[in-house]
């Protein structure tokens, strides 16, 4: 059996480059010992990858040059050589960039096909449904009658942030996205209470108009203009969340802070960063309070599908250009 799995050639400089890359053929190797040999059936690709692929320190280790990449993965076991893993099983782990992948079995988590499509596992249902949830119920200390503003909001996190949001008794739910079919998505199917395109001004006078009275949340996964014009609209005692800055992840220099960073001791205002992590131990609550919204229909997802293993490395360049709408998913 042949696979076919996408290695790192050279460390990206500015945007990642198709030459930094290369869809290889290599032999499966059958599981050894305590090990499962699976067949990848949806890849997920996601911002974070892009800062594996430099050699700078972070909280995750680089991706190895000329070996294959990792992210996360959903597939059908097809050999096991390990107690409690069957042949037939679907697991979620995290050795995707790849069509098979042979691992040890405790790497592993058991997934249900029938409880829920396999491709919310890795979007809606999985990491990042866990980072919108411990993202603002934790690390911003939500609470009810909150205002929130939501950067990224069509995305994969930044959707459901909003949502939860609205479930959760926010007085006012406020996204930015790229794109006017972005922003009546998320008005007209999530239930925003008001959103923009960020393209189309500047987005400290957009903010203030859709949040005339401020906001008292910021989940940030854009960074540069944004969070500086979060800070600019939050609320005595306002919370923002740092989940990611995509704006900057291309840069080459070193990108300018906020201009004022100073608002924050008038408002007492606090940014904190967060690593989902450090939250798994939320998985069960996330789960069983999240699940039953989505089983209902109250909480929506849109996820943008890409087909073959060799369309992989494009799906990434999208997900950094913003072409998704939700979470972007390989399917194998």
């Amino acid at each position: 059996m042949i696979n076919r799995e996408w290695h790192l050639l050279s460390r990206p400089v500015g945007w990642p480059k198709p030459e930094d890359f290369a869809l290889v053929e290599a032999e499966v190797r059958q599981p050894g010992e305590g090990q499962v040999l699976v067949r990848n059936k949806y890849l997920s690709v996601d911002p974070y990858m892009r800062g594996r692929m430099s050699a700078a320190k972070s909280y995750a280790a680089p991706f190895e040059l000329n070996k294959v990449m990792q992210g996360g993965a959903v597939g059908e076991v097809v050999a096991s050589n390990a107690e409690g893993v069957a042949v037939g099983d679907h697991v979620l782990h995290f050795n995707g960039w790849r069509e098979y992948a042979t691992f040890d079995a405790k790497q592993a988590v058991k997934v249900d096909a029938d409880a829920a499509p396999l491709s919310t596992y890795l979007g809606v249902l999985g990491m990042t449904g866990l980072t919108a949830y411990a993202g603002l119920l934790r690390t911003a200390s939500f609470k009810e009658g909150d205002s929130v503003f939501v950067s990224g909001a069509a995305g994969a996190v930044g959707s459901q942030v909003g949502q939860i949001a609205k479930l959760k008794g926010a007085s006012r739910v406020i996204g930015s996205a790229g794109s006017d079919e972005k922003v009546k998505l998320l008005v007209e199917e999530y239930g925003f209470d008001a959103a923009f395109n960020y393209k189309n001004g500047k987005v400290s006078d957009q903010l203030r108009e859709a949040a005339p009275d401020g906001v008292d949340v910021y989940f940030d996964n854009v960074g540069g203009d944004h969070l500086e014009a979060a800070i600019g609209s939050l609320n005595q005692g306002g919370r923002i969340a740092i989940c990611g800055m995509i704006s900057v992840y291309n840069n080459t220099e070193p990108a300018p802070g906020p201009r004022n960073l100073a608002r924050l001791i008038q408002t007492r205002g606090r940014i904190e960063g967060f690593l989902v992590g450090d939250h798994y131990d939320l998985q069960p609550q996330f789960v069983s309070e999240v699940g039953p919204w989505v089983a209902s229909g109250q909480l929506k997802y849109r996820e943008t599908v890409v087909e073959g293993i060799e369309n992989n490395l494009e799906a990434f360049l999208g997900v950094l250009r913003g072409d998704n709408t939700g979470k972007m998913i390989v399917k194998l």
